[in-house]
């Protein structure tokens, strides 16, 4: 397989600065970051959109036959990891035996305009302020699975490339265009683009399912704790809310996000059952 002379101590160099990347200052001021997992890595290697600078592999560790095949997808140098050393450097409970470092994709509101401009209505997610990377990776998760054009991530609380949030995206941090950018740029360019916002907190009077999602629109989700900024409520051209009939007065906000991504999908597409999954 490709790879130099087996690492087989926690403080050779490549090793040490590849942990580094775990803290979000390293990753900040190196622009380099972690993608750890089959799944994960082979939707970085087959966006074409990340420059790879290392690929740490641990046959040892490996699930099962195809990691060779991807191994030689990634344009890098590869260095073979002892079990010790690889679980060192894994952030995972139960390491497969890959993990890369790329540098970031430094995507802008500029970059989503080819995707709204073929989109035959546009249809975008803004994440204001989202504190817990999990939940962040469990969103994009969702955007990608209802083919959204893209997501902005407002005034960010969490990195998206922190390894959780590749991890519970499952790679699809790598899919779908996501742009950091300010909350007033956003509006802005929002309003140029003529896409109406739609806001989701649990005080408005309009059910989700009343709405009209026909339309070029982002919906706006906030913070775990606080909701959506007065900014955004008061941008807002629509309201909505996702009822509750329980003691709860919230969802938690990757659950409310896919419950709305999904209800886009139902109204701008009719649902097609797939017969494989009722078998």
């Amino acid at each position: 397989m490709r790879g130099g002379m087996l690492i087989s101590s926690t403080q050779n160099p490549k090793i040490k600065s590849a942990i580094r990347l775990q803290n979000r200052k390293e990753r900040d001021e190196t622009g380099l970051f972690l993608i750890e997992g089959y799944r994960e890595l082979k939707r970085a290697v087959e966006s074409g959109g990340v420059h790879f600078e290392a690929l740490f592999v641990c046959p040892d560790f490996f699930l099962g036959s195809n990691e060779q095949t991807l191994i030689h997808q990634v344009d890098a140098e590869v260095y073979t990891c002892s079990q010790a050393v690889f679980a060192k450097l894994s952030y995972r409970d139960r390491p497969d035996g890959l993990l890369a470092v790329g540098h970031q994709m430094q995507h802008t509101l500029a970059h989503l305009f080819p995707r709204i401009a073929k989109a035959k209505i546009p249809f975008l997610l803004i994440a204001e302020a989202i504190e817990k990377p999990g939940n962040l990776g469990t969103i994009l998760r969702s955007a990608d699975a209802v083919g959204i054009d893209g997501v902005i991530v407002c005034d960010k609380c969490t990195d998206i490339y922190n390894p959780n949030v590749v991890r519970a995206s499952v790679g699809t941090l790598f899919t779908i265009p996501v742009v950091e950018a300010t909350s007033s740029e956003t509006l802005l360019w929002l309003q140029e683009k003529k896409i109406q916002v739609v806001a989701a907190t649990p005080s408005a009077d309009l059910e989700f399912t009343e709405a009209d999602f026909t339309v070029p629109l982002a919906i706006v989700v906030g913070t775990e704790q606080l909701g959506l900024s007065e900014a955004w409520m008061k941008a807002a051209d629509l309201r909505v809310s996702i009822p509750m009939r329980g003691v709860a007065d919230s969802l938690n906000v990757a659950t409310a996000t896919t419950l709305l991504l999904y209800e886009v999908l139902r109204q701008r597409k009719p649902y097609v059952p797939n017969i494989s999954l009722l078998r």
